[in-house]
């Protein structure tokens, strides 16, 4: 069935004028960021085949040449795709969540980052008790001491008034072991952490089922 031969009020931008985001499926949302689909499936159709044959957390963490030769997708639909689970990864969760240990940190962003592609760091901005204020991505890719400066961690801190910071990043092979370069920039960072009087609580590298704390080592 044609997109154009069901009927208007069915169809997933109307549903979503009328009823909300929140009442479509994940097909429905998902033909919403395609438009389009192809000479044998209408979008719906196309966004239902892509879902059960991946399911939405296997399909945020394929790669742009992955999705590109999907039949259907393309390109330029790929990218729509990537592009919004990456916009969705961005929306600060957890800010005003109270942090008591490494493993609270842990539960909290094991999902958001375990099965992304580069190593992502991220800054959490803590007040006096230990609430998140402010979460900050500062650099993806591969981690280098040169590239992670103190100054980048603590001007935001310092922006937000913060009380304290916890450094987090991700380990795309699984394993959560820290490297030489890794426990340099804890170094570092901990030094920076003295002179600017802002403490370094944590710094915690999520596997893919498991995390490495410094403050716990």
């Amino acid at each position: 069935m044609r997109i154009r031969d069901i009927p208007q009020e069915n169809r997933p931008r109307e549903r979503m004028k009328k009823l909300g985001l929140g009442a479509l499926s994940d097909a429905e949302v998902l033909a919403l960021i395609l438009q389009k689909g192809t000479r044998s499936d209408n979008v719906i159709d196309m966004s239902n085949k892509l879902i059960a044959k991946y399911e939405l957390s296997k399909l945020s963490s394929l790669s742009l040449t992955e999705l590109s030769t999907i039949n259907g997708i393309g390109e330029a639909k790929a990218t729509q795709i990537l592009a919004a689970f990456e916009l969705n990864r961005r929306i600060p969760l957890f800010t005003g969540s109270k942090i008591s240990c490494a493993k609270d940190v842990f539960d909290k962003y094991h999902l958001r980052m375990k099965d992304l592609k580069q190593e992502t760091f991220m800054v959490l901005v803590l007040d006096t008790k230990h609430t998140i204020i402010k979460e900050e991505i500062i650099s993806i890719g591969t981690l280098n001491s040169a590239l992670i400066h103190p100054r980048e961690i603590f001007k935001t801190a310092i922006r937000e008034s913060g009380h304290a910071i916890i450094i987090l990043h991700n380990h795309p092979s699984g394993d959560c072991m820290p490297s030489d370069e890794d426990l340099k920039i804890t170094k570092i960072l901990k030094d920076g952490s003295v002179i600017m009087n802002i403490a370094l609580l944590d710094h915690i590298i999520i596997g893919t089922d498991t995390f490495w704390s410094w403050a716990n080592a």
